[in-house]
C-alpha cells in the first residue's frame, strides 16, 4: 500500500519535518520538560498516528565493519514516513555528542534528514535541531 504521506522531494521533506516540529510542540505543550524520553516518544507515537504519519518505533540500525556484521544495538528512536531520522532526548542541553549520535544513524541507515529534539526545555523550539548529510 502505498503511503500518500511518502516524501519525495526536498520540499516534500522540509513540509514532513513542519508537520513533526509542530506534533512534537504539541507534546511538548501538554507535557512540559522534565519526563523520561520515552514518555514523549510515545505521544509523539500517538501525534503522528493522529495526523496519518507513517511511522516506526525503535528501528534498529544495521553496523558493518570492512563485511563484519557487528552485533550492536544501536537504534533510531523513530523513523517517519522511511525518510526522516527522530533522535528524541530529554537532557539539560544538547551535546556535540548528540549531534553525532543522529549523524551517524543517518549515515548508517542511509538517509540525509534528521530531527534532534531535546524535549527538557522550557520553550520546545530551542531544544530542535534539524541535520542534513
Amino acid at each position: 500500500m502505498s503511503n500518500p504521506h511518502h516524501r519525495d522531494t526536498e520540499a516534500q521533506r522540509n513540509a514532513l519535518t513542519q508537520v513533526v516540529i509542530g506534533a512534537a510542540i504539541e507534546v511538548h505543550k501538554h507535557l512540559g520538560a522534565g519526563l523520561l524520553e520515552s514518555a514523549y516518544e510515545e505521544c509523539l507515537c500517538f501525534e503522528l498516528a493522529e495526523k496519518r504519519i507513517a511511522f516506526k518505533r525503535q528501528v534498529e540500525v544495521p553496523v558493518n565493519y570492512k563485511g563484519l556484521h557487528l552485533d550492536i544495538n544501536y537504534r533510531i528512536d523513530l523513523l517517519v514516513d522511511g525518510c526522516l531520522i527522530l533522535e528524541l532526548k530529554s537532557v539539560d542541553r544538547l551535546l556535540p555528542v548528540h549531534e553525532a549520535q543522529l549523524l551517524t544513524y543517518m549515515k548508517l541507515a542511509k538517509l540525509d534528514t534528521g530531527l534532534l529534539i531535546n524535549f527538557n526545555v522550557p520553550v520546545l523550539k530551542n531544544g530542535l535541531k534539524r541535520m542534513k548529510l
